[in-house]
């Protein structure tokens, strides 16, 4: 009995032979006969190049536009190709077309600012929950299982995995899922003023303490007991001059050593 043994085809294994073409495109000067070369150059690569942007499909970007992504990059492979440095056109396209791709991404589809650490971890846990699916099947990945995988710590897999859901940003109007018309933004609460007292408070405390007691006494019943300066100073048995003075050396006091810029 007779076993056909099937061997897995490489995905760019239909691939043109253009070696003579691209040698020949170098020797030509610019010109009709040259850009008709190279025209012909990329229609005759541009089914690779499409089946690598579909290798990206289903990252919030229509296929179409991938496709007009990875046709720029394999023009850039094109022009850019030196056949005498010995390497294949694929071997040199594919990464050109590749990087041109993520390059969009990039630039065009995190509607959030993420650092390029944070978009290479996103990456790497995005690889490794992929291929670790195969292997726990009905269940994704854990933490832990993936940072084993992509030799990362929990922590860092943490953030990547929070970067998956950076390539778009919910809209402020968007209706909030279980209710009647509720937006987002009316969730969002408006700035209070109380925090601000709270801080200046908190700020101010240890000058209060260091001012001597008469000075304590007089902010505390001016401020906090509703006396006027007539009232204090009848209180104290000093003048009412002598208690604006006071009032003022301690106001100056306070501000040098809460806001020492004058701000």
């Amino acid at each position: 009995m007779r076993t056909t043994v099937r061997t897995k085809q490489h995905p760019h294994d239909d691939a043109p032979d253009t070696a003579a073409s691209f040698a020949r495109l170098a020797e030509l000067p610019d010109g009709p006969e040259r850009q008709a070369l190279r025209d012909e150059l990329v229609r005759l690569w541009l089914p690779m190049a499409e089946r690598i942007a579909v290798r990206f499909r289903g990252r919030g970007e229509a296929l179409e536009d991938l496709y007009q992504v990875a046709a720029l990059g394999l023009v850039k492979a094109v022009d850019h190709y030196d056949p005498d440095r010995g390497r294949a056109f694929e071997a040199y396209a594919v990464p050109t077309i590749t990087g041109e791709i993520k390059r969009h991404f990039r630039d065009h589809m995190w509607t959030l600012h993420v650092p390029r650490r944070v978009q290479d971890l996103r990456n790497r846990v995005r690889h490794a929950a992929k291929e670790l699916s195969q292997t726990t099947p009905g269940r994704p990945p854990t933490v832990a299982e993936i940072a084993e995988f992509a030799q990362l710590s929990e922590d860092e897999v943490r953030t990547g995995m929070e970067a998956l859901e950076c390539f778009s940003a919910l809209s402020l109007e968007a209706e909030m899922p279980g209710t009647d018309g509720y937006a987002l933004e009316d969730a969002l609460g408006d700035p209070d003023p109380g925090y601000d007292t709270v801080v200046d408070r908190v700020a101010v405390a240890p000058s209060l303490r260091a001012l001597p007691e008469r000075e304590r006494t007089i902010l505390y019943l001016r401020f906090f007991g509703g006396m006027t300066q007539s009232g204090i100073a009848a209180q104290l048995g000093i003048s009412q001059m002598h208690v604006s003075r006071l009032l003022s050396g301690c106001f100056a006091r306070l501000r040098e050593e809460v806001v020492p810029d004058g701000h």
